[in-house]
């Protein structure tokens, strides 16, 4: 007998099944895009930014960053930055160490006090210097007229940052042992309230506080200093960067390269945005724009500063432990090389 489903003939299919199946081609083909489409959103984008933190010093040595954020110049490098404002560059250096930022913004004093406890952190690039951040600010009634007088003083500084640097630099060139004053190691936003209460004769603090203790704290002035301290605020990044994430960092630096050129270029304009950003005015401006210098740069005046830095810390028993044999060990200038390699004259 023959296989009746090899003989049979298939029937033939209907208009209207023909028509059906007809429509529903293009309506599966809908789908399948549909589908496609679906699960491609859900497949991590190629190339995508991972956000770096950067934790930054309120304060106007951070203008570049500034810039950079507002006018969008590290979304332009393709970067995602996540900025964390904090009041000073030792907490920034903290949350650094802490691993809570992958970048901080920090002066050349904290990385030389930073350099006795942890070496988990490289400098990538000197953005900004000053003759005159910081500041010795003595209460009216105080009684301290020049730096002998203050001899026995109560006086509140941030230890380990610039400005303590620049309060015992300054009581050593006037010939004063330090020790023979009542140093109180403070934070910066209390300052002003220690002076207007009388806990405090005078205070070592980095802008903007010295500007608003001149305004709320009456009679309250700037104390001269002679010597020739020029602080440097720095780009640093965690160890685990480096290498890795190179081609990012070098970005970074094109960004903030380029906030420096329009500081240059548009003065006015940067000044409204550090204005805003500070919520200051134009008094404040006036008061500080002349002393910075914005510019990047690894150079061998920030080795010979942090050398003679962390011996000074050593010397006068603010720091325990060994520091490095050689501060290059703390900088890592290959991204800036190739950025700007005429920013670079370190002597390696």
């Amino acid at each position: 007998m023959m296989d009746r489903g090899r003989t049979q003939q298939q029937k033939p299919k209907s208009a209207q099944q023909s028509v059906t199946e007809g429509r529903g081609a293009p309506q599966r083909l809908c789908l399948s895009l549909c589908l496609a489409l679906a699960c491609a959103a859900w497949v991590p984008q190629a190339g995508a930014a991972e956000t770096l933190r950067l934790t930054v010093s309120t304060t106007p040595l951070s203008l570049p960053i500034f810039v950079a954020e507002k006018l969008r110049y590290f979304a332009d490098e393709g970067l995602s930055i996540q900025l964390h404002e904090v009041l000073g560059g030792h907490r920034a250096m903290q949350a650094l160490l802490d691993g809570q930022a992958d970048l901080a913004t920090v002066s050349e004093t904290v990385v030389a006090f930073s350099s006795f406890k942890s070496r988990q952190f490289a400098v990538l690039a000197s953005f900004v210097s000053s003759n005159k951040d910081s500041k010795v600010v003595v209460r009216a009634d105080a009684g301290i007229a020049q730096w002998p007088d203050m001899k026995g003083k109560r006086i509140g500084t941030v230890q380990g940052a610039a400005s303590h640097y620049l309060l015992d630099t300054a009581l050593l060139a006037a010939g004063l042992d330090p020790r023979l004053l009542e140093v109180q190691h403070s934070q910066p936003e209390t300052m002003a309230d220690k002076l207007r209460k009388g806990e405090l004769d005078a205070v070592a603090i980095w802008e903007p506080f010295p500007f608003k203790i001149l305004q709320t704290v009456p009679g309250s002035r700037v104390l001269p200093i002679s010597i020739g301290y020029r602080l440097s605020f720095n780009l640093l990044a965690s160890r685990t960067l480096l290498g890795a994430r190179d081609d990012e960092l070098r970005r970074l630096l094109r960004a903030l390269d380029r906030a420096e050129r329009y500081i240059a270029e548009k003065p006015a304009q940067a000044q409204a945005l550090l204005r805003e950003r500070l919520q200051l005015d134009n008094h404040f401006i006036d008061w500080i724009w002349p002393s910075y210098q914005y510019r990047l740069s690894l150079d061998q005046a920030l080795l010979t500063t942090l050398e003679a830095q962390s011996r000074w810390a050593q010397q006068e028993g603010h720091v325990t432990g060994e520091r490095p044999r050689n501060y290059l060990e703390l900088i890592y200038s290959k991204p800036l090389r190739q950025v700007a390699p005429s920013a670079v004259s370190l002597i390696e």
